[in-house]
């Protein structure tokens, strides 16, 4: 009973630059983050709410989801993990009650691809059962131990609804005993940077299956200067996004994420001047010449994605390409 593909472009590659967490037990955050201009808002069950309160929490959630104005966002709800008693009905509850203003159930402390499988299963009874259209719902597995790690190629490659892997580094550098309290920071002791293996494993596994990787947070929240270095760390390796705590990590978060204005323009130039060159108008060439740079076959791969984030971001060009008198 597993969900049919879901390989389109537009349901795997939504923008991610910023992923607002939002404890779902909390009306009042409920109702400012549909204001606020995160990509990604993300209404949690697990870590921010009390287990006393997680099943007023449900309901909370599916009536933001069903009456709030979520516009311009992908919405996402994070559920407990497998190894509780919570998941099963934090699943049901929101999927039943407000499925269809629902985009990916996130599943924390994803341990082995089997705990996907599960998850994927579950939905596809749900929705199967309510009349929802099956496999629309994504999922967002999110590694946080070193179990995790070591699997993370096969649970990337676990159910055709993965949209997302995210890295989870509170619970992560307490599962290998990283000597440092401060999320994010480097520990002391060690010269280089203690995350870039994993940020690279998960990367990776990601890419491999056309998935979205995405970084945790950073919870000196209002150390908006070291946000945006830890955030920088991961855009420079190819992530698509960051989680964000605050209000005033979003708009850094977006930046951060977002090719600069000149970049864009230059990827736009490139998929211009490659497409000209390799037409009958311009000659049937494999590469040419745009300005002092020589463009090719792989200079358009890597444009098409600073074109692709540009174009995510609503950024707007402005640069015209002109093609070279014969």
């Amino acid at each position: 009973m597993t969900a049919p593909d879901r390989s389109s472009a537009a349901a795997r590659l939504r923008p991610r630059r910023s992923c607002l967490a939002v404890p779902g037990s909390n009306p009042r955050f409920l109702e400012k983050a549909q204001g606020l201009p995160a990509d990604q808002v993300f209404l949690d069950l697990e870590d921010a709410c009390a287990p006393l309160a997680k099943e007023d929490a449900r309901h909370s959630i599916v009536k933001a989801l069903n009456e709030g104005d979520w516009t311009g966002k992908t919405r996402v709800v994070r559920v407990n993990d497998w190894t509780t008693h919570w998941t099963y009905r934090d699943v049901i509850t929101v999927v039943e009650g407000a499925g269809p203003n629902l985009d990916c159930i996130m599943l924390p402390k994803v341990q082995d691809a089997q705990q996907v499988i599960a998850l994927d299963l579950l939905l596809t009874q749900i929705e199967k059962t309510m009349g929802f259209e099956v496999g629309r719902i994504g999922i967002e597995a999110q590694i946080e131990n070193a179990k995790g790690l070591v699997n993370v190629d096969e649970i990337a490659g676990a159910s055709p609804r993965l949209e997302t892997i995210v890295f989870g580094p509170a619970d992560f550098m307490a599962s290998i005993n990283m000597k440092s309290l401060v999320v994010g920071e480097q520990p002391p002791g060690y010269p280089a940077d203690a995350y870039h293996y994993i940020l690279m494993r998960i990367l990776m596994a990601a890419r491999t299956h056309d998935l979205q990787a995405i970084d945790g947070p950073y919870l000196q929240i209002r150390n908006v200067d070291g946000f945006r270095e830890v955030a920088g760390r991961a855009a420079a390796l190819g992530y698509d996004g960051k989680w964000v705590l605050h209000p005033g990590q979003v708009e850094a978060a977006n930046e951060v994420f977002s090719p600069s204005q000149e970049d864009y323009d230059h990827a736009e130039l490139i998929l211009d001047a490659y497409d000209h060159c390799t037409s009958a108008a311009g000659g049937m060439k494999g590469s040419a010449m745009l300005g002092d740079e020589m463009i090719d076959e792989a200079s358009r791969k890597m444009a098409l994605v600073i074109a692709g984030k540009g174009r995510a971001a609503g950024m707007t060009r402005t640069s015209t390409f002109q093609p070279p008198e014969a």
